[in-house]
This record gives C-alpha cells, sequence and structure tokens, in this order.
C-alpha cells in the first residue's frame, strides 16, 4: 500500500543500506593478516558480532564513551575465544579496523537500484550513529553518497538515536516537514521506537525476520519499499 505525501526518506547506514557485517567480516581478516593474529576468524566473529551489537547498545544509552566500545568489543571477543592479547595489540587493532573498514563496500541487495528509485520521487538522507570520520568514507567509497541531501551524524549532533534531539535536528537541516517523513533502518530501538516516538512514520528493514510488534511496517530486502514509496 502506497503512502501518499511523503517528500523525505531519511535511512540509517550500517546494518540498512552499507553491509556492516559482511565489511567487517573483510576487514578482520585483512588486520589480523596484517597483525600476525592467527585465530579461527568464524570463531571469533560469531563472538564478535554480538559482543559489538551490546556495546553498541550501551554506547547509544550513553553509558559507555567511543574509546572504551572499541577496545572493549575487540578485547571481550577475544576473552571469549580463550585468547590473551596485550592491551596495546588490541589498541593497535582497533586502529587498523577503523582505518581499513571503509576498503569493503558491500551493500545490501538492490540498494543502488532503490536509490535510483527514489531519488526521482523524494529527498533522501542519512541518520546514523556510527563514527563520524568513517561513515562518509563508507558512503563515497560504496559511491552512494551522491544520493543523499543530507546526512546527520550522533556525533556531531552529541547524541544518538533513539534520543529524538537527532532525529528533530536531521528535520531542521534537512528542511524536512515532520508529516511528510519517513524513516527506514534495521534497528527496532534506535531507528523504529525513536522516529516512532517523535511521530515520524517508519519502516523496519528486518533481514533476519524476527518478531517485532506488527504495527510497524517491515520489509526484509530493500526493493520492496516500493510496495510503500
Amino acid at each position: 500500500m502506497k503512502i501518499n505525501d511523503i517528500t523525505d526518506v531519511f535511512f540509517d547506514l550500517d546494518h540498512t543500506l552499507w553491509d556492516f557485517d559482511k565489511n567487517s567480516a573483510l576487514t578482520f581478516e585483512k588486520i589480523f593478516e596484517l597483525n600476525k593474529i592467527t585465530v579461527n576468524i568464524t570463531e571469533f566473529l560469531s563472538f564478535y558480532e554480538p559482543i559489538n551489537l551490546q556495546y553498541w547498545k550501551l554506547y547509544r544509552e550513553e553509558k559507555i564513551d567511543k574509546a572504551s566500545l572499541r577496545f572493549s568489543r575487540l578485547n571481550d571477543a577475544f576473552l571469549a575465544i580463550d585468547v590473551v592479547l596485550k592491551k596495546e595489540i588490541i589498541y593497535k587493532l582497533s586502529e587498523d579496523y577503523i582505518i581499513h573498514l571503509a576498503t569493503f563496500n558491500h551493500l545490501f541487495d538492490n540498494t543502488i537500484e532503490i536509490l535510483e528509485y527514489l531519488s526521482l520521487k523524494y529527498n533522501l538522507h542519512i541518520i546514523t550513529n556510527g563514527f563520524e570520520e568513517i561513515q562518509q568514507k563508507k558512503m563515497t567509497n560504496s559511491n552512494i553518497h551522491h544520493y543523499f541531501k543530507t546526512v546527520t551524524n550522533s556525533e556531531k549532533v552529541g547524541v544518538k538515536k533513539p534520543n529524538p534531539k537527532i532525529f528533530n535536528y536531521a528535520l531542521e537541516v534537512s528542511n524536512a516537514n515532520l508529516k511528510q517523513s519517513i524513516m527506514i533502518g534495521d534497528n527496532y530501538e534506535a531507528d523504529i521506537l525513536g522516529a516512532h516516538n517523535i511521530g515520524m512514520d517508519t519502516i523496519l528493514f528486518n533481514t533476519n525476520k524476527q518478531e517485532f510488534d506488527s504495527e510497524f511496517k517491515q520489509i526484509d530486502n530493500l526493493i520492496h519499499l516500493k510496495h510503500y514509496l
């Protein structure tokens, strides 16, 4: 069912357009090779990925800072596979990860096709909690930056999704009308509830087909946005 009167479409970046898990896995393979770290990458990632999500939740909730996030997610993942590394090695891996992450730029299926389609009809924008120094590189290197009129980053605003301030800031800088805007993202708490709580329409990008409140519109492939927009 098409949604009428939308003029502005706001996207999350990581896990929504930019395939974070795939690009992250390739980055770890690269930096482990560079630093001569010999571990089973599949086993490491099986622990790292949920640990990373837990630390990002703490970061969103202002319970830890950026430095703690970047160190602890790695340290905890290595400890989970019984590998103890010196702090300076963890810090080095953390830096290398940020340096090399944007050199891999896999997008979710149909990202370019749907951005081409939407850009002809709507103003497109990004609202992201990701680190400012790398988010623009991701968009540039994956060749999607030109689709977006504005990019709102949590570090610039000083708060993170789901804080209403970041959504209101994004609306202000984009000169968008709340009732004519929609938020598309993968994170139920940060993207969907965050936008919903200020009265913005939403679509959940639910690739894992998790059970969420049925009142929210959901898709599992970006091309299905054509059903709504």
